[in-house]
């Protein structure tokens, strides 16, 4: 996906802002100065749904949760309604993730609440073009779930049980070592070890936001992190022996995930869903399909399928959905993160041709 497509003019986001602010003093009653609603729970707000999930989860009855980006919206077309620019402010935790949403990291950056956590501190964020996952091409695949991209664990500081224990890099620094930090792959959620690390941080970040029910927060952050695990086994033991490493996707949603389990990705647009591919990107992709034995194009649920389906008409293939997770809706293959992603395992392993 394209972080940087479909910016809000300036002067727009910053009259919403301000209109915002100004609907601020309406609602204030509402909620303490500690960031509590009048029943006492931590006014949480989540940029889009793989924060808001992390929210639900570790937050647990401590918290009331709302998301900026509703079931259907593409998270990157969102503009911010003044009544949200207010939940902003008013909020005791928001939790959001730099680059994929400019009109909300702008609208986060001037609000007021006092603790704001961006996800993408808390790990160590990659570089990812149209192709992911060479380097892992003719290499063998250890038998031992946990360390199929162990150059990749390796390099994230990882430990026993898919998830790190400092969990993560330096704020400001989230993609030293991995060239321009524009251009830096966010789509850190569809790795479960990647995410894992996120949920234990966000663990510790809701507590100090809240620290009267911190051991709670550690607790169910704890609990969250194990189904993340138990999710990274599945997939290190379903991607184990495939008869193809390779996949095609619209865009490059899953070069973290491509690496964790040593398959390559390869995307129609690259990191923008919306771009036209070249007529010599097209020609590539055939002939990839032809050499890699690819089954399958995939196309996700709140993109258009249009250029997917065209090139595997014009290639032969089947198409299937393969989902970033960007939201959950009526058409999602689960009703949370942990169902969904155990579709995606199933779409792959049948794509890939598992063993």
């Amino acid at each position: 996906m394209n972080v940087r497509r479909r910016l809000i003019p300036a002067a727009a986001a910053a009259g919403a802002i301000t209109l915002g602010l100004t609907a601020l003093t309406a609602c204030s009653g509402s909620t303490s100065a500690d960031g509590k609603g009048e029943d006492g729970r931590l006014k949480v707000v989540a940029s889009f749904y793989p924060m808001q999930f992390l929210a639900e989860q570790i937050g647990g009855d401590h918290v009331s949760v709302t998301t900026l980006t509703k079931p259907g919206v593409e998270p990157h077309d969102l503009e911010l309604k003044p009544r949200q620019t207010a939940e902003l402010n008013e909020a005791g935790y928001i939790l959001y993730l730099k680059g994929i949403q400019p009109a909300v990291d702008k609208a986060i950056s001037q609000s007021g609440a006092e603790h704001k956590v961006d996800a993408a501190t808390l790990t160590t964020l990659e570089n990812h073009g149209p192709e992911v996952g060479h380097d892992h091409e003719g290499e063998g695949h250890t038998d031992e779930p946990g360390h199929e991209g162990e150059a990749h664990a390796d390099e994230q500081g990882h430990q026993e049980g898919g998830h790190s224990e400092e969990g993560h890099a330096d704020e400001g620094h989230e993609a030293e070592g991995h060239g321009d930090p524009a251009l830096a792959d966010p789509h850190i959620w569809l790795d479960p070890v990647k995410y894992a690390e996120v949920a234990e941080k966000v663990g510790e970040t809701l507590g100090k936001a809240d620290p009267d029910h911190a051991a709670d927060y550690a607790k169910n952050a704890d609990a969250l992190v194990k189904k993340l695990d138990a999710l990274h086994t599945q997939f290190a033991d379903g991607l184990k022996n495939t008869s193809t490493r390779t996949f095609i996707t619209t865009h490059s949603a899953f070069g973290y995930l491509a690496e964790r389990y040593g398959l390559v990705q390869e995307s129609i647009a690259g990191l923008s869903p919306e771009s036209d591919p070249s007529p010599a990107r097209v020609k590539e992709l055939q002939e990839t399909a032809e050499k890699d034995k690819v089954t399958t194009v995939f196309f996700e649920t709140l993109a258009s399928d249009k250029t997917a389906r065209t090139l595997a008409g014009d290639t032969g293939l089947k198409t299937d959905v393969l989902d970033p997770l960007e939201g959950i809706t009526d058409r999602s293959k689960g009703d949370d993160y942990i169902e969904v992603m155990e579709a995606n395992l199933t779409a792959l392993k049948k794509a890939l041709g598992a063993k």
